[in-house]
């Protein structure tokens, strides 16, 4: 029977963060069950940044971005030195029990309490979407409804202007927020890991939607981490009819207050975390898959694979 539970946000932050706080704090209650907020992730767990939460410690969070609880990164977590002073740390609070979010680092050290004897669940808290277990993490919409926001704004100028908008949007190797940007702003190219980069194709089909087609205006959407774009933008200058300029969004994607979609993923998968939690199972994670909140172990989820977004980018090509 868990009596206290904590729960702490690592990695990188997300829009919802707070709201699956809220929620894993408001349900434990209900049942119950004392909580202990752990500031700045794994660190805090080793430096004891420990504050009791009561129900109005989550009120008025649910709408706010970033994580109320902080978040750090600790990468000597993965020595057993470091896990064992955590485990002590938890047991002299007599916290039993832990809810983490965050990515599969953060997994992996959910993983690692749990062979320690602090039952964990970690939650899918990441914009890139790239955390095996799930079709969708806590933060992905409210990410893409920024990326499209703004890439509607770039396409009036560009259009004004005879120029091509090169935009990079985030994703850590994960191609999800470019497809989904390129089809929900009917761009004309979208270039990433899944695609692979051919830049000789890029300018050729560029000069094509600009002397055959005639459009005046074009947009790329292409991942992070793939090519400069700065250089690939002066290139479409020389060699296309386009002007091409670059935008890259960076850290704008992570901000702003999560979307209805991301605040009701983060409750339900919250809710979940705690009931798995009371019935005594730890090493897992919670994901949605078909749109169903599900319970897995963590090692399992770890080795699924990620969803396939063929349809996705057969989509965009039958579009352009």
């Amino acid at each position: 029977m868990v009596k206290k539970l904590g729960v702490l946000t690592s990695g990188g932050d997300a829009p919802g963060m707070n709201a699956a706080i809220r929620a894993i704090t408001r349900v434990a209650l209900a049942n119950g069950i004392e909580v202990v907020g752990i500031r700045d992730g794994y660190r805090g767990l080793v430096e004891k940044k420990f504050e009791n939460f009561t129900k109005s410690s989550v009120s008025e969070i649910i709408s706010r971005g970033g994580t109320k609880l902080g978040s750090a990164r600790l990468s000597e977590f993965k020595d057993e030195e470091v896990q064992n002073l955590a485990v002590k740390n938890l047991k002299e609070e007599n916290i039993d029990a832990l809810v983490v979010i965050g990515g599969d680092g953060s997994y992996r050290g959910a993983l690692a309490l749990t062979s320690k004897g602090i039952n964990c669940v970690g939650l899918p808290g990441t914009i890139d979407n790239d955390i095996p277990g799930t079709d969708f993490t806590i933060g992905f919409n409210t990410a893409l409804e920024t990326c499209v926001e703004n890439v509607d704004k770039l396409r009036d100028t560009s259009s004004s202007h005879h120029r091509c908008s090169v935009v990079e949007v985030m994703g850590n190797r994960c191609g999800d927020l470019a497809v989904y940007t390129a089809i929900n702003c009917g761009a004309e190219i979208v270039v990433s890991p899944e695609t692979g980069y051919d830049e000789l194709d890029i300018l050729e089909r560029l000069r094509y939607l600009g002397n055959a087609v005639k459009k005046n205006h074009a947009i790329v959407i292409i991942s992070e981490k793939i090519t400069d774009v700065d250089a690939l933008a002066k290139k479409i200058s020389q060699h296309t009819n386009f002007s091409g300029r670059a935008t890259v969004l960076g850290h704008i994607q992570r901000g702003g207050s999560p979307s209805p979609y991301d605040r009701l993923l983060a409750s339900r998968m919250g809710e979940h975390a705690v009931d798995l939690l009371m019935a005594g199972k730890g090493g897992q994670c919670v994901g949605i898959l078909d749109n169903q909140i599900v319970g897995l172990p963590i090692e399992e989820a770890l080795q699924r694979p990620k969803p396939s977004r063929k349809h996705l980018y057969r989509l965009f090509d039958r579009l352009v």
